[in-house]
């Protein structure tokens, strides 16, 4: 954002070790692609990439993007045959269907994934909504890998991170909270306006708007030997 915030990142390098995974496998499937911006950053594929995204916006995008390298798009991992990939993988993914993963993997394949922690920016969004106590717990890591496990996954590795966001101008917080628009759904420039206030005059004081972000890295296996 032009030096107006900064956010830092995992130390793990996600895009890195997803590329180092998919160089492995004969088959694979990105789940909740986006545009197909991370998982472009590969640089080979296997012969046979899928990846799933069901906002048509985005889709047309990972499309334009990832088709000319033979990747294709499809709505939803229920399009995809049993046991039909050796690696199922997702950065950021909405909401992860464990059983739907466990059924498409094959049988020794790895589901290998970059997830929103639990209370993600949560000082941020709570400027503006007040306090949320019951609210963002949903992504805890442990609970994730109880049902990851639950339905018949192996967890083999999780790595937290809690990582520090800073806004140095409230140009920088209205982007962000009009990209991410599930942080604030009724955000509005108007609606906010005393609230973007208070934020200014800190930031014009010399004091940065400090949030973080939390992310949990995590891999399972479905059990049996692989073909």
């Amino acid at each position: 954002m032009n030096g107006q915030a900064i956010e830092e990142r995992p130390p793990w390098g996600y895009a890195k070790l997803l590329a180092d995974r998919l160089g492995q496998v004969e088959s694979a499937l990105d789940i909740d692609t986006g545009g197909g911006e991370v998982l472009s950053q590969a640089p080979t594929f296997p012969p046979r990439m899928v990846a799933t995204e069901a906002w048509p916006a985005n889709a047309q995008r990972a499309r334009e993007l990832l088709g000319p390298r033979g990747v294709q798009i499809i709505e939803t991992v229920k399009d995809a045959p049993d046991g039909s990939f050796e690696l199922v993988t997702a950065r950021h993914p909405v909401q992860p269907d464990w059983e739907e993963i466990n059924r498409i993997l094959a049988p020794g394949g790895y589901y290998f994934a970059q997830h929103v922690g639990p209370r993600s920016a949560f000082e941020l969004i709570e400027h503006f909504l007040g306090p949320l106590p019951q609210v963002g717990d949903g992504r805890d890591p442990q609970r994730e890998c109880a049902a990851a496990q639950g339905a018949g996954l192996v967890v083999t590795d999780l790595r937290t991170a809690r990582c520090r966001m800073e806004f140095y101008d409230v140009g920088a917080v209205v982007w962000i909270l009009r990209k991410c628009v599930w942080w604030v759904p009724d955000f509005s420039v108007e609606k906010y306006g005393d609230k973007l206030a208070d934020l200014d005059a800190r930031m014009r004081g010399g004091e940065p708007v400090v949030a973080h972000s939390t992310r949990h890295l995590i891999e399972a296996r479905r059990p049996g030997p692989r073909s």
